[in-house]
């Protein structure tokens, strides 16, 4: 069987999503809590957005895939069905900055990384006294100079659509940099934190916190409006884009097709893009 679990959790004490030997991760606690819950001696997730050191998530998805033995006596002779046991049972051992909001058996073609239609994060930022708040401040950048929402849609325009985005990540040996952002915009909340929304297919190392240093720089005047597009254009990674702090930066959700478009989802995204596509 193939389970689906959707979960959230408070990035700050982990050292991210990826096991790393004698680190807390989340992928560890979570690995630990089923491995319990279910009685087996290891068990291996896969995640939709391998999120780095102190970047929270409220809509991570994750797949594993079981016997159905095993799933079932999990359950034990709980009243409820096998899935609300499971999740009754991970959120009992794992600790609270790691919750399991649901389990459901997904169908075979389900894959929590490559099933995926999009990922939309967001990044806040308190830029003025009024904002600055000692109870989020694990959650929201404190920035201590203002920044010009405007200016800075009007250069994340720039950055829209498909394309290489070398500029804005680290290297990875193999990996490629093209991906294609839907939306990516700045708005301001009631209580004056600014929050950028960004909407892609899928993000590189450090993308979305290299997108946020490059707008602020813009935002507050230190580059002109027509920086971001620049950087862009040169596919070059440059130590001038600052990569922002991991605090502001939330996994919100993640999109996935229907069930009868599962196998067709893989097969577009287990191949490798080219820079042709560019073209």
């Amino acid at each position: 069987m193939r389970i689906r679990i959707d979960l959230s959790y408070d990035g700050t004490s982990f050292h991210g999503w990826a096991l790393q030997p004698d680190l807390r991760t989340v992928q560890g606690e979570v690995h630990r809590a089923l491995a319990m819950a279910l009685r087996l001696d290891e068990v291996w997730v896969t995640c939709a957005g391998r999120t780095d050191t102190g970047v929270h998530a409220r809509g991570q998805v994750i797949h594993l895939d079981l016997d159905e033995a095993v799933f079932l006596k999990a359950a034990g002779r709980a009243a409820a069905t096998p899935e609300a046991a499971l999740v009754r049972k991970l959120n009992g051992i794992l600790d609270a900055d790691v919750r399991v909001h649901a389990v459901r058996v997904a169908p075979e073609a389900f894959d929590a990384r490559f099933s995926a239609l999009w990922r939309r994060y967001a990044y806040r930022v308190a830029d003025g006294p009024a904002a600055y708040d000692p109870l989020t401040r694990n959650h929201v950048l404190h920035w201590p100079r203002p920044l010009d929402l405007a200016v800075m849609n009007t250069a994340a325009a720039d950055l829209i659509g498909l394309n290489d985005y070398t500029s804005f990540c680290k290297h990875r040996e193999g990996a490629t940099s093209i991906r294609r952002i839907e939306r990516l915009t700045w708005e301001r909340d009631d209580v004056g934190i600014a929050t950028m929304t960004v909407l892609a297919d899928a993000f590189c190392h450090s993308m979305v916190r290299s997108l946020v240093g490059c707008l602020i720089a813009i935002g507050e005047g230190r580059k002109d409006v027509t920086w971001a597009g620049e950087m862009l254009a040169k596919a070059i990674r440059s130590s001038d884009i600052h990569i922002a702090s991991p605090r502001g930066l939330t996994l919100e959700e993640v999109g996935y097709p229907s069930d009868d478009e599962l196998e067709g989802r893989l097969l577009i995204t287990r191949n490798r893009r080219q820079e042709s596509e560019l073209s």
